[in-house]
């Protein structure tokens, strides 16, 4: 009798009881998706930042509506229960885990929701057959979750799967900066040295183009044979040859015009 007075205290559907199953669902819903996180990590061999699973897990909405006594209080006084429970998930983490499905090959989200009887209306996730069981235990009420619910495996593999999604991205992103940023440094060391024999280059073909009258020398040599230009010759060889040798000093140049001078006829 003791039983039973106590049997309606704690109803399918008493406030408590739904209190109790969310926080059950919540931290169920975490633990599930903490370890499909590692492991995707752990394949892709990443690393994800503490916390960040807990964080997600955390945005998911959860709601009981409808519940109702599947099985009455045993002689335990274990009530077994039936709810339609939903779960609202981010858009952002559903598109997410849709890209990493995809990529890994593994069946849409869709698909594993017709498979499990899970139906979906935009981003809320519904089972409407959701089985728990409502006690007491040392004058405590206690709620479980009967069994494995396919609901709660689902939405652990979404947030899983979208914390992996943008630790990868965010991975990526900071490779390509990071090379990026090398390539810059490479350009910029580049340039110093490429514009400074730009300055040099044209200085040097400007001394060639001047020793052209060497062939001058050649001409007072065949004025030698006469006698009387031989004197004036030599005084004129020296100043020919002169000319193409030194031609950048001023001094010389004036030297030569003084030559000249003597040698009119």
């Amino acid at each position: 009798e003791a039983e039973n007075s106590v049997a309606p205290a704690i109803s399918c559907d008493d406030p408590m009881v739904q209190d109790r199953l969310k926080s059950a669902l919540n931290n169920t819903l975490n633990q599930q998706a903490q370890s499909l996180a590692a492991n995707y990590a752990n394949d892709a061999e990443i690393s994800l930042a503490n916390g960040v699973v807990s964080e997600k897990t955390n945005g998911v909405v959860i709601d009981v509506q409808n519940a109702a006594i599947l099985q009455q209080a045993n002689e335990n006084g274990m009530t077994t229960c039936q709810a339609s429970v939903s779960m609202t998930l981010p858009s952002e983490d559903l598109y997410q885990a849709s890209q990493v499905q995809a990529a890994n090959n593994q069946p849409s989200l869709q698909s594993r929701l017709a498979q499990d009887n899970i139906r979906i209306n935009n981003n809320m996730l519904i089972d409407d057959a959701f089985t728990y069981i409502v006690g007491t235990q040392g004058g405590q009420v206690r709620t479980r979750i009967a069994g494995q619910p396919a609901l709660i495996t689902v939405v652990a593999d979404v947030m899983a799967g979208s914390v992996f999604k943008t630790a990868m991205d965010e991975q990526r992103a900071q490779r390509a900066a990071e090379r990026s940023a090398t390539q810059n440094n490479d350009t910029t060391t580049q340039t110093a040295p490429i514009r400074q024999p730009r300055t040099v280059t044209p200085v040097e073909p400007i001394r060639p183009t001047e020793p052209t009258p060497p062939p001058t020398i050649n001409k007072p040599a065949e004025s030698q044979n006469s006698s009387t230009a031989n004197t004036q010759a030599a005084a004129a060889e020296p100043s020919k040859p002169a000319t193409p040798k030194t031609v950048p000093k001023d001094e010389t140049i004036d030297m030569v015009i003084i030559e000249d001078n003597s040698v009119t006829y």
